[in-house]
């Protein structure tokens, strides 16, 4: 299996990524929401100096494809308009914060996302890698666990709990502010223990290459009060009606910008990082074309990147061959155009890598597993039952 290229950090408004279809601008809404005005200024934007397509990441972000070098400074200057751009491209990485959506007014959780993100764009703020994230999620059901996150803010008995990924202990807090203090002190934390190596690094790394009989010792005294052990794991949500709204999907997490309008005009929305939206006090599913509102459509079983020619590192394309298998398919399947597995970082029940002599096949891993077939072409895929020969 190739090897790809690891950028190490994530595209943003003001440092895009190339890709094969031009420059990927990523848009992160402030605490997850966007405004109707927003919505609709986005996707006009990003139909006049990008190709229109627009894609959720899974880290709740929106993301504007086919910007050129030429129409990216307008594009940056009418984002800014709407409030959606940083001071900077180092203030805007770090703004790395994803919100569950399931948020009610008044619980603190936008008052969380405020407060963390003045801290994160503070002087004294720490260097933190380009792919380091926080999370909000206040319920007492946690729906965004599987969320790819370094530090993680959430529901607990007495209050709130600061805690690192993977950690199962972290810091009581009872306010917004002491809560991105408390954020702020556990990623410095982060920095000085050495998680960052060549500029990457992920909490979670680090604390496995803790001795495990000394690694809780190692934390600050405050991180190793309250415990989540109360905490419940709620599956990642379907397309369907909720208190707050309605939550629709897309196929492959992409849309066309007059399709954001459409969903703007409908009121205020929520980005998720199930790349779907949330339709703030919306009680049915909106007629639009383009929208997954069923549990059980068959396009919800398949996750696939944008692959070739999108993307430069894919080997081959990958969203037709996750459409046409889609109605066969009674579990996940995740179809990578390389082993960074982008669009899924972690397992799947069954993963197809492109390679440059075919597909591979890989059960319950990620996109650089171990392959039980390699040299699979998109024909024996389609044409046979080989997904369903290994248990």
């Amino acid at each position: 299996m190739s090897t790809p290229v690891i950028q190490g950090w994530c595209p943003g408004a003001l440092r895009p990524m190339q890709s094969g279809d031009g420059l990927v601008v990523r848009v992160r809404p402030r605490g997850g929401r966007l405004t109707p005005d927003q919505a609709r200024g986005i996707a006009q934007l990003a139909a006049l100096h990008g190709s229109g397509l627009i894609d959720l990441s899974n880290r709740a972000n929106l993301q504007l494809r086919g910007v050129t070098d030429a129409s990216h400074p307008a594009l940056i200057d009418g984002l800014r308009g709407f409030d959606l751009i940083d001071t900077d491209a180092t203030d805007e990485a770090r703004r790395n914060i994803i919100v569950s959506p399931f948020w009610t007014e008044g619980d603190g959780s936008q008052e969380i996302a405020a407060a963390l993100a003045r801290a994160l764009s503070a002087q004294d703020a720490p260097n933190l890698p380009g792919k380091f994230g926080f999370s909000i999620d206040l319920a007492k059901s946690s729906t965004i666990r599987t969320a790819s996150v370094d530090i993680r803010i959430e529901w607990h008995l007495s209050g709130w709990l600061v805690r690192g990924e993977s950690f199962v202990t972290g810091a009581m807090v009872d306010t917004p502010e002491a809560a991105a203090t408390a954020a702020l002190e556990l990623a410095r934390w982060f920095v000085d223990s050495g998680g960052v190596e060549g500029g990457r690094g992920r909490m979670v790394r680090l604390w496995q290459n803790e001795p495990r009989n000394t690694r809780h010792d190692r934390l600050p005294l405050r991180f190793r009060e309250g415990s989540d052990a109360m905490l419940g794991n709620a599956p990642p949500p379907k397309p369907g009606t909720f208190a707050q709204g309605q939550l629709v999907g897309f196929e492959f997490g992409q849309m066309q910008a007059e399709t954001l309008a459409q969903l703007g005009d409908l009121g205020p929305l929520r980005v998720t990082p199930w790349r779907m939206l949330l339709i703030e006090g919306l009680t049915e599913a909106p007629q639009i074309p383009g929208l997954i509102t069923r549990a059980d459509d068959p396009m919800l079983r398949v996750i696939a990147c944008t692959g070739a020619p999108g993307c430069l590192q894919a080997h081959a394309a990958t969203r037709p061959l996750a459409r046409a298998l889609a109605p066969k398919l009674t579990e996940t399947l995740h179809v990578s155009g390389c082993a960074k597995g982008c669009a899924h970082p972690t397992a799947a029940p069954l993963t197809l890598t492109a390679t440059p002599t075919g597909f591979s096949l890989i059960r319950n891993g990620t996109a650089s597993g171990t392959p039980l077939r390699e040299g699979l072409s998109a024909d024996d895929l389609t044409e046979t039952n080989i997904l369903n020969e290994f248990p």
